[in-house]
């Protein structure tokens, strides 16, 4: 059978068209087809090759000698013959599959092909065997090792050939595979390629927003043609690199390794640079301290913040403006990766980015886009320390709105309007006039040149109704949902009508009855968007591909499932490549859809059908993010109708519910399991998780569905599912290493929502399954963030056993087991572990509350001695609500420890804790003495505001607060 479908397979990769045509014409009764058919018949080929390369992939053990000889003399004549590129990269694929399995000296004639088209005179000759090289050569490069010296040879002579970019392309990938193996002699050939690297420089000097996409990739090119065999000699190639400028390598360093040894030898070269002379050796100093934010982001956090923040601020008044512009990235860089501890430097930080933008505007547009980069990654968490610079930020933005010509210039300062909107919210509103004055002529003007700025006017007008309040912009709603129709009407551009779809969504937030008499031409809009195949073309080299089915092969396929195919054998398709654009298009409908249904509830019942039949339908849509959105959607669904339901309780909502949960959570958990991205996987779990928090109980009804999720969550735990399968390479584990902690985080987080939604005893033994999953994270000898996710992820879910039935018996049975856990978490070094497990020691001793009696005495005597050292305040609120917790549950004696710690500084999430606590005192406890100590806690500890509070007191009931601070 597999000898016959090779055949098959193979004549169909082999037969000229016109073959095929008079094959299949006579299923047509018009010749006018034949046209037709010529553009389908290389569809044929193509799909051919994919499915044989998936049949050569899987079972070549199971073809004879005979085949495999016939097999690779025919792939080989196909590839001569071919003339349609995308079916001859995927002819180069199928080689390089079969090259994993014989090495290239048992396949002469590939050799042989190879030397011939590559040395041939003619371009397209060349570059048409480079394209075979490239594949066969990336797939297993160490078995053409004797032919390396003549290969670089090859190469010095390509990378003079401009003219021919395509192969310039091909050979820099065949390179980028081999380098790795390479000899020292043999690097000596390699000059043209080291002048290549040039480029990388020049791009470091052009816009941020160009660069940043593709750091990953240049990342990894600059680790493979660095010296990689001499990597152990650390200071040795961390000085070559620093004098090459070569951030991009230390970028992955500080990824890969840990932070001590690099800081160690990297800090004596960074701070030499730093020191120079040479303005773009005092760049490359700062760019190494830039791309080491995100890597090394704990080590320089607790260790060495303010002198490198102090360090990059003195940058930013150096005499060159290379410098100034490196500083700037620099900044942007530790706001992106730093938070929240950067934001704590506003004071110093601010005022140099205020007095930077006020004489920005006649610098260089490369300059002035790092500055707005610094900027708006700055701001992003600044939240309410943004007041003090507000007038003079808002002063200067819409100064640069109203002055300048340049577009460019005004999208950069729109976009950052959006970002100061999301720290200052209702603060922003003094100057919301203006602001929307400005927006409205720059989204009301349609000239092509108009379209960047239009889009970015539409993306920070989403952000102004989120922020603003919605009494500030309701009156707006109408007019804002009529601009996105008519844009949508006139314009037909996916990156406008994503920005439309934002903004219908951020219409709903504010007054969602201004979109239901549009919802019918809103919702066809859409779901058009998801239904489009538009920017669909066959797969191009250059051009991200959608699905693929193996992970070290760049060919993408579609969906198109061929006749005859096997379940074991995975999908096959037809390769074709959709424009990143659409994507985003894509994406943003599935996310607008779901918040439009949750918002406006009863109204978007008509459409709630028909948009959740074409989300579902992209569940399994080649690209990730698509995805990522439909399964969020389609969690938004679910909630609009358990909304839906609660408002209305009628059977044939309540049938509805369970008619979504019924489709909806067994996709969630199927993807959970055979899902291939840990990214989308986090997707499928959060939404998951707002599912359950939602729906609660009526999420969990169908039998056995608690155990599947529970199921669920333990194999993310024990790194069962095929997202973490463990069959990719060292780096591929080291580069998932962060997302698989966070995968874990998400699942973990379904536990204490579950224990929320059902009694006590019934999520008892699932409880007993996941709970040494979660100690185990607790270890000494784990990371810091898996301690903080242990303890935390317990201190949560003994909070949700405080409220439901059973839930103090079962915190009561848990405690010996949690206790030790918890008291070595309140001695740990980290303060974030600290912070979780005074929180989980307080809501043990509310949920199990007298069970835990006796332990009373060793957590107050932790607290106390925590409370002579501790030095972080987060930790110390944390402990108040503890205490608060413990009076809850009429722990005696405490009250005066509690009220020396308020008020609250940092955690005023918890103030609610501390409200429920008095009014828990104020309700059983003799009100004189309660109120007493409280009042005379505030006088001791806050004079002045106590007293400004006694003489707002009317007379009589001042005198009688003073009469009972005398008695007593």
């Amino acid at each position: 059978k597999m000898s016959e479908e090779l055949e098959q397979l193979l004549s169909q990769l082999t037969q000229p068209d016109n073959a095929v045509i008079q094959q299949v014409l006579p299923a047509f009764k018009d010749p006018a087809v034949v046209p037709a058919l010529l553009t389908l018949c290389p569809q044929v080929r193509q799909s051919a090759a994919v499915v044989l390369r998936m049949r050569v992939k899987k079972h070549w053990k199971k073809i004879s000698p005979d085949h495999r000889e016939s097999l690779k003399a025919m792939v080989l004549q196909a590839f001569q013959q071919e003339t349609e590129h995308a079916v001859r990269h995927s002819l180069a694929q199928l080689s390089a599959v079969m090259v994993k399995h014989e090495t290239p000296d048992q396949w002469p004639a590939l050799l042989s092909l190879l030397n011939q088209s590559t040395k041939s005179n003619d371009p397209q000759d060349r570059q048409v065997g480079l394209l075979l090289l490239s594949k066969v050569v990336e797939s297993n490069p160490e078995p053409f090792e004797p032919h390396y010296q003549q290969l670089l040879q090859l190469f010095g002579t390509v990378l003079q050939d401009l003219e021919n970019p395509t192969a310039l392309y091909y050979c820099m990938h065949t390179l980028t595979a081999i380098i790795a193996f390479t000899g020292s002699g043999e690097l000596v050939s390699l000059g043209p390629t080291f002048e290549c690297m040039e480029v990388f420089d020049e791009l470091m000097e052009t816009e941020v927003t160009i660069i940043v996409p593709y750091i990953a990739e240049i990342v990894h090119f600059c680790l493979e043609v660095s010296p990689w065999k001499q990597f152990f000699h650390v200071y040795g190639i961390l000085n070559s690199l620093i004098d090459c400028v070569c951030v991009c390598v230390i970028d992955t360093m500080a990824l890969h390794m840990p932070p001590e040894k690099l800081f160690g030898h990297l800090m004596p070269l960074i701070q030499a640079c730093l020191a120079s002379e040479n303005p773009y050796e005092r760049k490359g100093g700062l760019m190494c301290m830039a791309v080491l934010a995100e890597g090394c982001a704990d080590h320089i956090r607790t260790k060495m913040l303010s002198s490198m923040l102090q360090t990059v601020c003195q940058s930013l008044s150096d005499s060159n403006q290379v410098v100034r512009s490196a500083g700037l990235f620099a900044l942007g860089q530790f706001s992106e990766h730093l938070q929240p501890e950067v934001s704590k430097y506003h004071a110093e930080l601010m005022p140099l980015l205020l007095g930077y933008m006020s004489s920005l505007y006649q610098a260089k547009m490369l300059h002035v886009t790092k500055a707005f980069y610094a900027l708006e990654n700055f701001l992003e968490n600044l939240d309410e320390n943004i007041q003090p610079y507000l007038p003079t930020l808002m002063e200067t933005m819409l100064s640069a709105l109203s002055n300048s010509d340049n577009l460019r210039l005004k999208e950069l300062t729109v976009s950052a309007i959006g970002a100061i909107a999301n720290a200052a919210k209702e603060m922003l509103v003094p100057y919301f006039p203006p602001v929307i004055e400005s927006l409205k002529g720059f989204l009301t003007d349609t000239k092509d040149e108009m379209r960047a700025l239009q889009i970015q006017a539409l993306d920070t007008l989403s952000v102004l109704a989120r922020t603003v309040g919605k009494d500030i912009f309701r009156p707006l709603a109408a007019e804002c949902v009529q601009l996105g129709l008519n844009l949508s009407d006139v314009v037909d551009d996916p990156d406008l009508r994503r920005c439309t779809f934002s903004l219908f969504s951020a219409v709903s937030t504010v007054s969602p009855e201004c979109l239901t008499p549009h919802l019918t031409a809103i919702t066809t809009t859409m779901l058009m968007s998801l239904k489009s195949t538009e920017g669909a073309h066959l797969n191009e080299d250059k051009q991200f591909v959608l699905l693929d089915d193996d992970e070290d092969e760049e060919e993408g396929t579609g969906d198109i499932v061929l006749e005859g195919e096997s379940e074991e054998d995975g999908p096959d398709v037809a390769g074709f490549s959709v424009e990143n654009a659409y994507i985003d298009e894509k994406e943003d409908a599935c996310d607008a859809l779901g918040e439009l249904a949750f918002n406006i509830g009863v109204a978007f019942q008509p459409f709630l059908e028909s948009s959740f039949e074409q989300v579902y339908a992209l569940h399994d849509f080649p690209h990730e993010d698509v995805r990522k959105s439909a399964f969020a959607a389609m969690g938004q669904f679910c909630r609009a109708q358990h909304k839906v339901w609660q408002e209305n309780p009628c059977e044939a909502n309540h049938q509805g519910l369970h008619k979504l949960l019924g489709v909806v959570l067994p996709c969630f958990l199927e993807a959970v399991r055979q899902e291939r991205e840990r990214q989308v996987v986090m997707a499928v779990l959060e939404a998951m998780n707002g599912v359950i928090k939602s729906c609660q109980g009526e999420a969990l009804q169908t039998p056995g569905r608690l155990t599947e999720i529970c199921h669920a969550i333990r194999d993310v735990l024990k790194k069962k599912t095929v997202c973490q399968d463990g069959d990719a390479d060292d780096e591929d584990d080291e580069q998932e290493a962060e997302y698989d902690a966070m995968l874990q985080e998400f699942a973990g987080e379904g536990i204490p929502l579950l224990a929320s939604a059902v009694p006590a005893e019934t999520f008892l033994p699932y409880l007993n399954d996941l709970l040494p999953l979660i100690m185990n994270k607790a270890k000494s000898s784990c990371t810091v963030a898996d301690r903080s996710f242990s303890v935390g992820t317990i201190g949560e879910t003994l909070h949700s056993l405080v409220g439901v039935a059973g839930g103090r018996g079962v915190a009561g049975r848990l405690s010996n087991r949690l206790l030790p856990v918890l008291v070595a978490g309140v001695k740990d070094s980290d303060a974030e572990v600290r912070n979780n497990s005074v929180y989980a020691l307080g809501t043990l001793a509310e949920a199990a509350g007298p069970i835990v009696a006796s332990d009373y005495p060793t957590m107050l005597s932790l607290f106390s001695n925590l409370l002579s050292k501790e030095s972080d305040r987060r930790v110390i609120d944390n402990l108040c609500a503890a205490l608060c917790r413990m009076i809850l549950s009429n722990v005696a004696g405490v009250f005066p420890v509690l009220v020396a710690q308020l008020p609250l500084k940092e955690d005023l999430e918890e103030n609610k804790t501390v409200y429920r606590c008095l009014v828990f005192l104020y309700s059983h406890s003799p009100v004189l003495n309660a109120m007493l100590v409280l009042l005379q806690s505030m006088s001791q500890h806050h004079p002045q505001e106590f007293e400004a509070a006694m003489m707002s007191l009317p007379v009589e009931e001042r005198t009688r607060i003073t009469s009972a601070f005398s008695q007593s």
